[in-house]
């Protein structure tokens, strides 16, 4: 046999297991190397944290100073709030029957409210939701118009009907629906555009009209959202009218003002109990009546 062969073959491992550990090795390696690749990061990634970290920062330096952040100026407050709730107690009752009249008044705002801007929200969801409308070029300013409303809260728009209606509750309904109205129309139209059509499409292919292929296809689906949406919208807008008393526009949060004006901290106390109580009640029937829904 050659020389060459036989240093060729001399040079050859014994068998295969030393060709497998040598791939095992080199497997291994590249394993390594590909760690140490996504372990340490690129130079421009470094330089791309770097500056989120200094935006953020400078981000929230603007709005401490346009805020106007004072420490020292809450170290001096807060003595005199603990004098103000050591004078509070005990709560004086005598008026109770009255509180819990306007409480009640409170509550029929944001339940006429909510009422009436979910029945005006469902066919203006139909409108903007982008899958079913009957008007495609109808979603851009129907979306428009939702947002608007949104953005408006309930206490500008009872500001403004308190001037254009007068003092009372009529006008926190007014404010309540408005703003409410945009909100639970975006939520319904987002609904709806989740859902499958299949079931929509298979009645409407039966000849039935775009309105009955809603109420049978399209409706039963989202339904339950619908309604829990609403007893969220509820429970939030009892929450939000007890201070549209501030306006002028009636419920309880009218005789918050009062007492605040006045300085009748034990009045003032007796108000946020029933207040708190209230609203936790209704909190835990809503929350019950949207899991029975779910």
């Amino acid at each position: 046999m050659p020389a060459s062969r036989l240093a060729w073959l001399g040079q050859r491992p014994a068998g295969g297991h030393g060709r497998r550990r040598q791939l095992q090795a080199s497997g291994v390696n590249r394993i390594d190397q590909a760690l140490a690749q996504l372990d340490a990061p690129s130079r421009g990634q470094r330089w791309r944290h770097v500056t989120i970290v200094i935006t953020l920062l400078a981000f929230y330096a603007l709005c401490w100073r346009l805020a106007d952040i004072d420490l020292a100026r809450l170290a001096s407050g807060l003595p005199k709030m603990g004098r103000w709730i050591a004078s509070a107690w005990p709560p004086v009752w005598a008026e109770l029957p009255t509180f819990l009249l306007r409480t009640a008044e409170t509550v029929a705002m944001a339940a006429l409210g909510t009422t009436a801007a979910v029945l005006l929200a469902l066919p203006m969801a139909v409108l903007a939701a982008r899958n079913i409308t009957p008007w495609p070029r109808a979603v851009g300013p129907a979306r428009l118009l939702l947002n608007t409303l949104r953005g408006i809260d309930a206490f500008v728009f009872a500001l403004l009907f308190v001037a254009a209606v007068g003092l009372g509750p009529f006008a926190g309904v007014l404010g309540i629906a408005l703003h409410t109205w945009g909100s639970a129309a975006k939520n319904f139209a987002d609904a709806i555009e989740n859902l499958s059509l299949e079931p929509f499409e298979a009645v409407r292919s039966t000849g039935a009209s775009r309105g009955t292929a809603l109420v049978y296809a399209v409706l039963p689906d989202v339904l339950p959202v619908l309604l829990s949406s609403a007893l969220f919208w509820w429970e939030f807008n009892v929450r939000a009218s007890t201070v549209l008393g501030v306006v002028g526009a009636g419920g309880i949060g009218q005789e918050l003002k009062s007492s605040m004006d006045l300085l009748d901290f034990p009045r003032l106390f007796t108000i946020i109990v029933v207040i708190v109580l209230v609203v936790t009640l209704i909190d835990r029937f809503s929350g019950w009546l949207r899991s029975r829904l779910t």
